[in-house]
């Protein structure tokens, strides 16, 4: 649970960054093996075991996986639409509700989807097969655990840096380039647009993680939307800067950038979901192993989904003021949209949230129309349940793999949700004190923030909501995402192998050019490091990249909480 506080904010923060999270398990592995062996002479402590750790690992992970609850997507584009803003006790039930809702799916499928049909999960397997190697090499967690920690120093003191540097002289490291002026003169420079490096260490961590395909399509996506359309925007005047633009032009440009930019990143992901569940595998026989397998009980489970779904449409009546059908429609379809995530991930490894998001925000765009907090809050119970859903179902596959009891791991997970509701909800709290002013901004670019709101907007009131000139973008844009999953899925190898991102690419949309830059950075320094180096790259490269995303980002969080406090 210690190490689910210290996570948490990590993920809140590069959520509300670049609308992406890191999945924690090996991190936590590593780090409890490091502490423990270190705690183990001074202080007598026991030895730490292989199984312990997945205790760990899954506790860990499911606290800092609770921003799938909606804090860094749903919460706040609500709060945007609509100007509600939940206070900490409230904001701590409802992601906590949400997330509890994502167990009990993930228990009633763990027999046939981990022991029956024996799908892969991906990060699961990675993840045991990590904590296997470091209790086989102990020597091997130590060095990965130094590296993550040196990183994670490294990363902490440049964000430090830059932070007491603003505080001083009211400016960050002004890495960015200036001039140009107002587009009175229509003289447009690269700094305005975007174009520079950006001192976040995080972003770097990021890319090298998210990997080379995706960093290209980053890249290819940023020169698209901000070295092309947007001066074609401002030339033509379809877009008109404010008095008060400066010379970042961002806020101005990306309410008409992120319309082709959603379409983008929709259409592909519900396109690659819909293609995987057509592609699914067959059900496979109960193996030997299913018939001696400790089953869940059918009586706990029943009981527990029963507690659960009163307390989401409580929840969704009292907080929002939901007709109580509505929410109990909404608990049902999140049911079923999880148990379809938990296929995607057990076959692909990448959870399909969003598009299941907007799913249901589609779905209840229909049965409740031109209700803004209905479609979004209705939406969050879907893709928190899933998300939940998906982070239990690779830890029990992880545990399945080193023998470790299903009942514990899923006990771990409910004291990973209460400690992620309360300080995911606190750091959320200190980050974005007031999210209409500080949202969809250079330093805040919420681009999942951005997606749900937009799709809330048009279901809400109708085309009027997109802006003169967006509507023949985000055609095309989405018949483009249809396209390159298609190719992606069902092409021919050499194809399918190039195929671009188009989530990354419409990514790009929506977040500053300097963001997709770093991150075009971090994915080709590991690139180039797998290449040079590759057993070191295998070794080190996570580890290294996990510590410049838990520097910055604790870092972040203590600075939001000392300007909280006045200081």
């Amino acid at each position: 649970m210690v190490l689910g506080a210290i996570l948490t904010p990590c993920n809140v923060y590069s959520g509300l960054k670049i609308g992406w999270s890191f999945n924690m398990s090996i991190v936590a592995a590593l780090l409890s093996y490091g502490f423990w062996n270190l705690a183990a002479a001074p202080l007598g402590a026991r030895h730490w075991g292989l199984l312990e750790n997945n205790i760990n690992q899954t506790t860990a992970s499911s606290a800092a996986s609770i921003i799938s609850g909606g804090l860094v997507a749903p919460i706040p584009a609500l709060a945007l639409l609509t100007g509600q803003t939940l206070p900490l006790h409230w904001l701590v039930a409802w992601v906590g509700v949400v997330s509890l809702l994502g167990v009990s799916v993930a228990v009633s499928m763990r027999r046939q989807l981990l022991v029956v049909e024996q799908l892969t999960f991906p990060a699961g397997v990675a993840t045991a097969e990590t904590v296997k190697e470091i209790y086989g090499r102990g020597a091997e967690a130590a060095a990965r655990v130094r590296v993550l920690l040196a990183a994670l120093l490294v990363s902490g003191l440049v964000k430090a840096l830059e932070s007491f540097t603003a505080w001083l002289s009211s400016w960050a490291l002004p890495l960015r380039l200036s001039g140009g002026g107002m587009m009175a003169g229509r003289s447009i420079s690269g700094g305005q647009l975007g174009f520079a490096l950006d001192p976040s260490l995080l972003l770097v961590g990021f890319g090298a993680i998210i990997g080379l395909r995706a960093g290209l399509s980053l890249l290819v996506g940023a020169i698209l939307a901000w070295g092309v359309l947007a001066p074609m925007l401002l030339a033509s005047g379809a877009v008109e800067l404010g008095a008060d633009a400066g010379d970042f032009w961002y806020p101005a440009l990306v309410e008409w950038l992120l319309w082709p930019g959603v379409a983008l990143m929709v259409s592909a992901s519900l396109t690659a979901f819909a293609l995987a569940i057509a592609r699914r595998r067959p059900v496979a026989v109960e193996t030997a192993a299913a018939a001696t397998d400790e089953p869940i009980s059918r009586r706990a489970f029943w009981i527990g989904f029963g507690a659960t779904l009163l307390l989401a449409v409580v929840a969704q009546t009292s907080l929002f003021g939901i007709d109580w059908i509505t929410a109990v429609l909404a608990v049902l379809l999140a049911y079923g949209l999880a148990v379809v995530a938990a296929r995607v991930v057990g076959e692909t490894g990448i959870p399909p949230i969003g598009a299941l998001g907007k799913v249901s925000q589609l779905t209840f765009g229909v049965l409740a129309p031109a209700n803004l907090t209905a479609n979004v809050m209705t939406a969050n119970v879907a893709g928190g349940a899933a998300g939940q859903c998906a982070d239990l179902l690779n830890d029990l596959k992880t545990g399945h793999l080193v023998g470790a009891t299903p009942r514990l791991q899923i006990t771990a997970q409910l004291f990973g949700i209460l400690t992620g509701s309360v300080v995911g909800s606190l750091a959320y709290l200190a980050l974005i004190p007031d999210p209409q002013t500080m949202l969809i901004t250079a330093e805040w670019p919420a681009p999942a923030v951005v997606t749900w709101k937009a799709v809330a907007e048009v279901l809400s009131g109708g085309l009027s909501a997109v802006p003169a000139g967006a509507i023949p973008a985000m055609g095309l844009a989405a018949v483009l995402g249809v396209v390159i999953a298609c190719a992606r899925a069902l092409g021919p190898g050499l194809i399918g192998r190039l195929a671009p991102s188009a989530p990354a690419a419409g990514l790009a949309f929506v977040i500053p050019a300097s963001n997709s830059i770093s991150l075009f950075l971090g994915a080709v320094a590991a690139a180039i490091a797998a290449v040079v180096a590759p057993r070191w790259s295998a070794r080190f490269v996570i580890a290294l990249a996990a510590g410049l995303v838990a520097g910055e980002s604790l870092v972040g969080v203590l600075v939001a909480f000392l300007r909280l406090g006045g200081l």
